[in-house]
């Protein structure tokens, strides 16, 4: 087998941005767009001060998370490691961007310029078309790749065959090889070497090697396994590889999760409420499937190329996106049916495929690896039982408007144990978010306001809705109140606490005959 990889020496790399000049050049990417960056790090207060730069890109993982979520299939994996995109394939959903722990992936939508308001000649010509609206990346310069190896030349030594960041190197820090080779130009280096790979707790099996100390003779160069401290205070001159509030899910994204885990939840409960004081409203069902059709329009209207949306269908394998558009096929020809005919078992199948439709959108966030409040594990309790909360406070004014005592008791008993529920996912998220880590940004944003999960606010919503079962208005209050803090929770989730994993180095090289010291993780804590 073949496996390639890079090598970066960060006792060697002077930050030079050489390599990014030539990444840019062979590939031309737009303006912002740097599908190989060099990463500047710096620890200790003066006079012990140090100093490291890392080259970063795309890290062509063993089990990249990108393609795992990919709904289209665009995203792949070749047997020699190398991560490609499939252009013609990808509907630009972004997905794979906000899956990915090192920021390697990007989205344009429109020709862009280097000089504002003017296209130079030499941009207009290498542009590439196909690479609008969807996502793109380094692609270890595949085709020199593949031309060279047709020529019957060695990646890593000739440099006809060699990505052109490794060419341009005027350090000698860049080496690329085959790690499966035990021969090879990096696998000695590797042996050589102390060595380590970004993020490595994600298990993403990263195919870029960081070398930070040449292993004492007779000694081996075991990689190194040591997490890098995080860096709670605001890191001064390192924005650059601090976590940053993702961009690529906007209030779009936002309005899909909250529309559709409210109309799923709505529905869930119309149907349920239909088994003890049929017959099921249809208008609530009709406002279910509305909002879950407005949800996914949002969606359509984000992607980069939105008449590829057939695409959409292509992963139900591995893509909980795929799994989410899927589960809305049924949920609307049996809601549809259900609110139409009144068919109890139409009603409840709806809702069974409506309550799947949440969970998958449950799944979307947790599979998000770039996210990290968004990959913990307790999101997808959270974010079904505040669907399902939403939801059944939408319920509560139609039951509030029915005059039905019995219905409008029943209501506020089932919204007062998902208001618990809810709260109490909250808790557990927030818990081991904290004992995981997160961007200091993530906890400031989670944690303040009024409007939100926190247990004040919830309580003052469990009273209103308690005093509900005497007072038809107070239910209807308590239920919209309890729509309206999960919906400001959503929005808040995906669009401003939304910070990505950020950069972080294991351990500063040993520069000249200096010693090595702790790395750290910019702008992390522990809460």
């Amino acid at each position: 087998m073949t496996r390639w990889i890079i090598v970066a020496d960060l006792n060697r790399c002077v930050g030079c941005q050489t390599c990014t000049s030539a990444c840019k050049h062979a590939n031309a990417t737009a303006p912002g767009v740097q599908w190989r960056k060099v990463l500047d790090f710096e620890t200790g207060e003066y006079p012990d001060v140090r100093r490291a730069f890392l080259p970063a890109g795309c890290m062509h993982c063993d089990e990249p998370p990108c393609m795992d979520v990919c709904p289209s299939t665009a995203t792949g994996k070749r047997a020699d490691g190398i991560v490609t995109i499939d252009y013609d394939l990808c509907i630009g959903c972004a997905y794979c961007a906000v899956a990915c722990p090192y920021q390697a992936r990007f989205r344009v939508d429109r020709p862009a310029s280097a000089y504002a308001g003017k296209r130079m000649r030499h941009e207009i010509a290498r542009e590439d078309p196909h690479r609008i609206g969807v996502a793109q990346k380094c692609t270890f310069c595949l085709e020199r790749i593949d031309a060279g190896l047709a020529a019957g030349l060695t990646p890593g030594l000739d440099e006809e065959a060699t990505p052109a960041c490794v060419n341009s190197c005027i350090a000698g820090a860049l080496h690329f090889g085959d790690a499966d080779d035990p021969d090879s130009n990096v696998s000695r280096l590797l042996a050589e070497h102390r060595h380590f790979r970004m993020h490595e707790d994600l298990q993403t099996g990263p195919g870029i090697y960081y070398l930070w100390e040449q292993a004492t003779e007779g000694e081996t160069a075991a990689p190194e396994e040591t997490a890098p401290p995080p860096m709670a205070a605001e890191p001064v001159g390192m924005d650059a590889v601090s976590p940053r509030r993702q961009t690529n899910w906007d209030w779009r994204a936002a309005a899909n999760f909250i529309a559709g885990g409210t109309g799923a939840g709505l529905f869930a409960a119309t149907a349920l409420a239909g088994l003890f004081v049929p017959p099921p409203m249809p208008a609530a069902g009709l406002l279910a499937l509305a909002l879950v059709a407005a949800g996914l329009f949002c969606v359509w209207l984000e992607i980069g190329r939105p008449w590829r949306f057939i695409n959409v269908y292509f992963n139900a394998r591995r893509s909980w996106m795929t799994r989410e558009a899927l589960a809305a096929l049924p949920f609307f020809a049996l809601g549809g049916g259900a609110a139409l005919s009144g068919s109890p078992p139409l009603w409840l199948g709806a809702a069974a495929f409506g309550l799947l439709f949440l969970y998958c959108q449950a799944r979307i966030l947790r599979a998000a690896r770039g996210i990290p409040a968004w990959r913990q594990a307790g999101i997808v309790p959270l974010i079904v039982d505040t669907g399902l909360s939403e939801g059944t406070g939408i319920f509560a004014v139609f039951a509030a408007a029915s005059g039905n005592e019995s219905l409008q008791q029943g209501s506020a008993m089932v919204l007062l144990i998902l208001l618990f529920l809810r709260y109490a996912a909250w808790r557990l998220y927030r818990r081991a978010l904290g004992n995981q880590g997160a961007p200091v940004q993530t906890f400031r944003t989670l944690d303040q306001g009024w409007l939100n999960l926190h247990g004040g606010t919830q309580l003052v919503i469990a009273a209103i809705t308690a005093a509900g079962l005497m007072m038809p208005a107070l239910l209807a209050a308590g239920g919209i109140a309890a729509a309206v803090t999960g919906w400001a929770f959503k929005y808040t989730l995906i669009t401003r606490a939304a910070f990505t994993q950020g950069y972080a180095i294991a351990r500063m090289p040993a520069r000249g005959a200096g010693t090595s010291a702790p790395g750290i993780k910019p702008g992390w804590m522990r809460s």
